[in-house]
C-alpha cells in the first residue's frame, strides 16, 4: 500500500479510496504529489500542545465584571467595582484581580463569545462538547466533553498517568456539569483526584493503596479476580464490559506507578510553591493540576463547587461575592501561568478559563446579575495559542458581540487545534457512525 513521504507524521497508508481518488483527479490537476503537500500543510498548521488545563467556571462568570470591564458606562452597567490597567494594552481588569495585571501579555481574551441557551445544563452541554442541547438536565449528557475527546484521540503523555482527570471530580450529579465521554464509553470519563479538606491538601485519589496493602499484594488480588473472572469471555461481544475491563486494567496500572501516586500528592511541593499558587481549594488545585500535566495527563479540568463562594451564579450580592471569590481565583490562574512560564512548560500547556455564559449587562435589584449567553469571554494562554491580544469587543453595555462574534464550537476547535487534534474530524457514535467533534466552529484565526 503507498505511503506518504517526507515525514513522520504522514507515514500512515493511503486507503485504497484514497488511491482511486488521486488517479481520477489526476486529470484535473490533482497529483499525488500535491495530494500529499497538503496532507503535510494541514498537518504543521496543527497545534503542538502537549497538555491542556481547564478551570471550569460553573455557574457563570460575569465578563462585565472581570475582563471586559465598563468603566465609564452608567453605573447600573460598570457594576460597583474599579477596572485596573494591565501590561496588555487595551486590557482593564478588575481591581480584585492583581495578579491577572501582570501575566496579561501571555493572555489571550476572547471577549465576542455567543450562543443562545441561558439555563446552565443546556449552556454547559454546549460549551463542554460543542452541542447544543435542549432541556439537558432531563435528556443527560448526549455527546463527548472536551477532555473525553482529548482522552480518546490522544491518550495520556505517558502509559502509567491517566489521560483525563477533574479536580476534585466531575460532579456528574451537580446542575451544568457534562464532562464524561458519553458514547466512546466509561474508559474515556475523567479519572477523579479525590476531594478532600478546602486547605492546603487535597484528599488522595481513589487509587491510593490503604497502608496495609502492599503492591505485591495488590497483584495477588488482581490475579484472584482474573481466576473469578466468569464473563472474561463475554467481553469482545459487550461494550460494558470491555470499559470495565479496560478501566480496571488502568486502575491497577496507576496503583502500581510511583509516578502516579507522587503526581497527586500536592505535598511534595515546597512551601515557596504553594504560596505562589495561594494555600487555599483554587490555588492547590490548580498546582495539583500542573502537577499532573507535568508527569504525564493530558488534560485536567478544575471543577470547584461549593454555594456562594467557587459557583458563579451571582443573581444577588454581586459584590461581595466577587470580592470573596476574585482574589483566590486569581492568584490560583496567575500563579499557575507564572510557575508554567518559570518551568519552561508555558509553551507546552494550554489553560483556559471560562463557563457556561456571562452575566447581565445590567445590575439588577438584588445587586446581582442573571444568565447572559448573549455575551461571555474566556480566557486562554499558552500551548502555542498566540497570547498578548483582545479578540472581539462587546457593545457599550457588554450585551452582545460588537465586532468578530464568535460560538461555542469556535472556541472548542481552537483548543483540539492546540493540542494537535483536527477539530473538522469525527469520532463513531454507539451505532459506528461518525460523529463531528464540532458541528459548527473552525479555530479562532487570531489565536492559532
Amino acid at each position: 500500500m503507498p505511503y506518504a513521504r517526507d515525514s513522520a507524521t504522514l507515514t500512515r497508508p493511503l486507503s485504497r479510496r484514497a488511491v482511486l481518488r488521486i488517479g481520477a483527479f489526476g486529470a484535473g490537476g490533482l497529483t499525488l504529489g500535491r495530494l500529499l503537500e497538503q496532507r503535510a500543510a494541514g498537518a504543521a498548521t496543527q497545534g503542538r500542545a502537549k497538555a491542556a488545563i481547564l478551570f471550569w467556571m460553573a455557574g457563570g462568570p460575569s465578563h462585565i465584571d472581570m475582563v471586559d470591564m465598563k468603566p465609564t458606562a452608567t453605573a447600573e452597567v460598570r457594576g460597583p467595582f474599579q477596572a485596573i490597567p494591565t501590561n496588555l494594552p487595551g486590557l482593564r481588569v478588575n481591581e480584585f484581580m492583581p495578579g491577572h495585571t501582570k501575566i496579561a501579555d501571555k493572555l489571550a481574551v476572547v471577549r465576542s463569545i455567543s450562543h443562545h441557551l441561558a439555563v446552565h445544563d443546556d449552556g454547559a452541554h454546549w460549551m463542554q462538547t460543542g452541542y447544543p442541547l435542549l432541556n439537558a438536565r432531563a435528556q443527560g449528557q448526549q455527546y463527548p466533553c472536551e477532555g473525553s475527546i482529548v482522552s480518546y484521540l490522544r491518550g495520556a503523555q505517558r502509559r502509567d498517568m491517566p489521560a483525563y482527570v477533574c479536580i476534585p471530580e466531575d460532579y456528574q450529579t451537580h446542575l451544568g456539569f457534562f464532562q464524561a465521554g458519553s458514547f466512546l464509553g466509561k474508559r474515556y470519563d475523567a479519572l477523579n483526584s479525590g476531594s478532600g479538606s478546602r486547605g492546603a491538601k487535597y484528599a488522595d485519589p481513589g487509587f491510593i493503596l490503604p497502608p496495609d496493602v502492599s503492591i505485591d499484594r495488590l497483584g495477588d488480588r488482581r490475579r484472584l479476580l482474573q481466576r473469578f473472572d466468569r464473563f472474561r469471555q463475554q467481553v469482545e461481544t459487550s461494550d460494558a464490559l470491555r470499559d470495565a475491563d479496560q478501566t480496571q486494567q488502568q486502575a491497577f496500572e496507576l496503583v502500581g506507578s510511583q509516578r502516579a501516586r507522587d503526581a497527586f500528592d500536592v505535598g511534595l511541593e515546597p512551601p515557596a510553591v504553594h504560596e505562589l499558587y495561594g494555600t487555599h481549594a483554587w490555588g492547590q488545585a490548580a498546582l495539583l493540576a500542573r502537577r499532573l500535566v507535568e508527569a504525564g495527563v493530558t488534560f485536567v479540568t478544575i471543577n470547584l463547587y461549593e454555594k456562594d463562594v467557587d459557583w458563579w451564579d451571582d443573581h444577588t450580592k454581586i459584590e461581595p461575592n466577587l470580592t470573596r471569590r476574585l482574589p483566590l481565583f486569581d492568584r490560583a490562574f496567575s500563579g499557575l501561568i507564572r510557575d508554567l512560564d518559570q518551568r519552561g512548560l508555558h509553551d507546552e500547556v494550554l489553560v483556559a478559563a471560562y463557563g457556561e455564559f456571562g452575566r447581565t449587562p445590567r445590575i439588577d435589584a438584588g445587586g446581582g446579575r442573571g444568565h447572559w449567553p448573549k455575551a461571555m469571554s474566556a480566557v486562554l494562554s499558552g500551548g502555542g495559542i498566540r497570547g498578548g491580544q483582545i479578540v472581539g469587543s462587546t457593545t457599550a453595555d457588554g450585551g452582545e458581540p460588537h465586532d468578530r462574534p464568535l460560538a461555542p464550537g469556535d472556541l472548542l476547535a481552537t483548543l483540539y487545534h492546540a493540542l494537535g487534534i483536527d477539530p473538522s474530524r469525527t469520532v463513531p457514535d454507539r451505532l459506528g457512525r461518525p460523529t463531528p467533534l464540532v458541528p459548527r466552529g473552525r479555530p479562532i484565526r487570531e489565536l492559532v
